[in-house]
């Protein structure tokens, strides 16, 4: 249920404070009312949460427009209307100089004030959105990470954010690629200029034409008007081509040529266009298997690779899981209205074993959905997916230390990691044989046979864990 709104009401005389407070009471709204602009002041320094002033232009101790001006050091938020029987053109000027929303002319119809008033607080609203949508892309477009690989890329895009050079980003799917692109543009552009992107391989060849390159009315069917591609659109900016190695034989030509002459002529069009855009693509193949593969054209790797700019995986950055555990949930604390302070060292020390095929969309993935769950202070490791919560550091099983003298029961220590990683694998799989061969990557039979050879029990008692044969439950 939205919160009711309030409202302070500013008015020397008593009169029009009483009858403003009998109407917006009314209307629904919570009043606070005041004969003095000092008083509203004060008022306004203590007590937080208004969303609408209501003043009048003229009082004795402090005028509106002062008001106003204190008002908007406190809180440059809060709309402001004001009431006034000495309306003037430089007054109502002056007023929506300092940021007022408006104001009205003594006597006034009530609707009228009624209609500014819900019009001030859905303007209120918003433009609190906005700035809650520029926030959240500020977020998302924030680089987190602080090993050493991600400090090699932050030094260089500094180093080469100020030249126009094509740029190729490459890792594996999930790792940030689009966010480096957008740091690069920023750092060298700024968010005045356009940063234009398009996923290569979300389109049929045809239409990534047409949105890249545009077309002129009647040049198909349903080309019912002229429409710019997006290489015109980017000009003065940054085109990031995303997953460009998915791009057909035939449309990494005319990609080709476009960069090698800087123009571009639209489909069905004569005139040729000059392009002044950035061009930086990215991949999460490896083009120079694909070159050699013949899939992708050489002259058009080197065009793109005049810079290369390789992401490593998140299990190669581990440093990097516990900041973005902090973004992340500081994030999703803010689109959830939870309160979660962190994570328990449990579940973090799952996290920094998990080898992350997903890389870092993985793990925001994850940090939201223990984030939506969580009903505690600090996700607890139970809120994380099993998969990630169980998976086996291959570093915890340790090497034994043995000298020439002493020697090694090679067999003997096998036995006794195999036996701990079935057992381990059990107690993940809640004693249920079948899961834990899944787990293990083995077969139903090969598992059991293991059981048994090793003399597995459970855990606490003298009966062996339960066998669930999947044939048994085939009928």
């Amino acid at each position: 249920m939205k919160p009711v709104e309030q409202i302070l009401v500013v008015d020397d005389e008593k009169s029009m404070l009483e009858f403003l407070e009998y109407l917006l009471d009314k209307e629904g709204y919570t009043v606070s009312s005041v004969q003095e602009g000092q008083k509203a002041v004060e008022l306004l320094s203590k007590k937080t949460g208004f969303d609408l002033v209501i003043s009048d232009l003229r009082m004795p101790d402090m005028d509106g427009l002062e008001l106003l001006k204190a008002s908007k050091e406190i809180d440059p938020e809060i709309p402001f209307i004001f009431m006034t029987a000495y309306a003037s053109a430089d007054t109502a000027i002056e007023a929506l100089k300092l940021g007022a929303f408006d104001y009205i002319t003594k006597p006034f119809q009530v609707e009228e004030l009624k209609n500014l008033i819900k019009n001030a607080l859905l303007a209120r609203d918003l433009q609190h959105q906005v700035r809650v949508l520029e926030r959240q892309r500020s977020e998302e477009d924030e680089m987190i990470g602080t090993s050493p690989a991600m400090l090699e890329i932050y030094k260089l895009i500094g180093t080469i954010a100020p030249t126009d050079t094509t740029i190729l980003i490459s890792g594996e799917s999930g790792t940030g690629k689009e966010l480096v692109a957008r740091a690069i543009h920023q750092a060298s552009l700024g968010p005045e200029f356009p940063f234009v992107s398009i996923n290569c391989g979300a389109f049929p060849e045809t239409l990534l034409e047409s949105e890249l390159f545009g077309y002129m009315k009647g040049s198909f069917t349903g080309a019912v008007k002229d429409k710019k591609g997006l290489f015109e659109t980017a000009i003065g900016g940054t085109l990031f081509l995303d997953e460009v190695g998915e791009m057909a034989p035939s449309m990494q030509v005319k990609i080709l040529r476009a960069l090698q002459e800087k123009k571009i002529r639209r489909i069905g069009g004569t005139n040729e266009i000059f392009i002044d855009a950035r061009l930086i693509a990215a991949t999460n193949q490896d083009l120079e298997k694909g070159v050699e593969a013949g899939t992708f054209r050489e002259d058009l790797y080197y065009r793109l690779a005049v810079i290369p700019i390789h992401i490593p995986p998140l299990r190669a950055r581990r440093p990097d899981i516990v900041p973005l555990v902090r973004h992340f949930i500081q994030k999703y604390n803010e689109r959830l209205g939870r309160r979660i302070k962190g994570m328990t060292e449990e579940g973090l020390a799952c996290l920094e074993k998990y080898s992350w095929p997903g890389n870092v969309r993985e793990l925001e993935n994850v940090i939201e959905r223990a984030s939506t769950l969580e009903t505690s202070e600090f996700i607890q490791k139970e809120r994380l997916p099993e998969k990630v919560r169980g998976q086996v550091g291959a570093h915890e099983l340790g090497l034994p230390s043995f000298s020439v003298d002493e020697g090694l029961d090679l067999e003997g220590y096998l036995k006794k990691v195999e036996r701990q990683i079935v057992e381990q694998a059990l107690e993940l799989a809640e004693g249920n044989q079948t899961r834990a061969a899944g787990i293990l990557k083995v077969s139903y039979r090969s598992l059991r046979h293991r059981v048994e050879t090793l003399g597995i029990k459970k855990k606490g008692q003298n009966s062996e864990f339960r066998i669930q044969n999947p044939e048994s439950r085939i009928r």
